[in-house]
């Protein structure tokens, strides 16, 4: 994935799952970048969604890339069904991940990317020693478990932070951000440094998704250096 080039990430956590592949392909014609897949087990974050099986069958219906966000608490131990479903690119929690480095290394022996994923109170300081072997770092702008939540205003400076910390380590992760962004909030994070923005209800839960794809990527650009 080229750094510094805007990705827009539409969730499929807020589509509609009695026709989820006619919202991939929506959003696939409207210049989507990734698809962003929210997998949530009950326990680590307070909400129950998908598995393998749906990875699988988008694998089966889009080029677009899957960046499948695994907040789960297993993740070491199941990490290969996602890997072998068709995950492109796989997002682990710092807090759920014992062994972060060894789940790291598996993705990238798999031929995939591997990215890690921090929730709001989480110091940013806390992935210092990740940051130089992952592809991608994302930043929960909201508490994981659900979607259409308000964006934590603090969340701006911890992207910039990251970015920070980035060029002390001469690391060059992309910088993700997931959690109320739309149009208005998404030339915050732009400018403080992100280049990944992922979306649900800003995207799935208007009239026009492809046209809210398209406003929010648009504010967004404003902000590009």
């Amino acid at each position: 994935m080229a750094r510094n080039e805007l990705f827009i990430a539409p969730s499929i956590l807020s589509a509609d799952f009695a026709r989820l592949g006619d919202a991939v392909k929506l959003v696939e014609q409207a210049g989507a970048d990734l698809i962003h897949v929210d997998v949530m087990d009950g326990h680590f974050v307070p909400n129950l969604t998908i598995g393998p099986p749906v990875v699988r069958a988008l694998k089966a219906i889009t080029d677009v890339p899957l960046d499948v966000h695994l907040m789960i608490d297993n993740a070491e131990a199941t990490l290969d069904w996602y890997l072998d479903a068709g995950a492109d690119i796989v997002v682990v929690h710092a807090e759920a991940c014992d062994h972060l480095h060894r789940v790291v290394q598996s993705v990238h022996e798999a031929g995939r990317l591997a990215g890690v994923s921090m929730n709001p109170a989480t110091p940013v300081e806390a992935l210092r020693d990740i940051l130089t072997d992952v592809d991608l770092v994302l930043v929960m702008s909201v508490n994981p478990g659900f979607g259409g939540q308000a964006f934590i205003p603090g969340s701006a400076g911890r992207i910039e932070r990251l970015a920070a910390l980035c060029t002390e380590v001469g690391a060059s992760p992309r910088i993700a951000v997931d959690g109320g962004i739309d149009a208005t909030t998404a030339p915050l994070v732009v400018e403080a440094g992100a280049d990944t923005l992922i979306a649900g209800s800003a995207i799935f839960g208007k009239q026009d998704p492809a046209g809210a794809l398209a406003a929010i990527r648009a504010a967004a650009r404003t902000r590009l250096v």
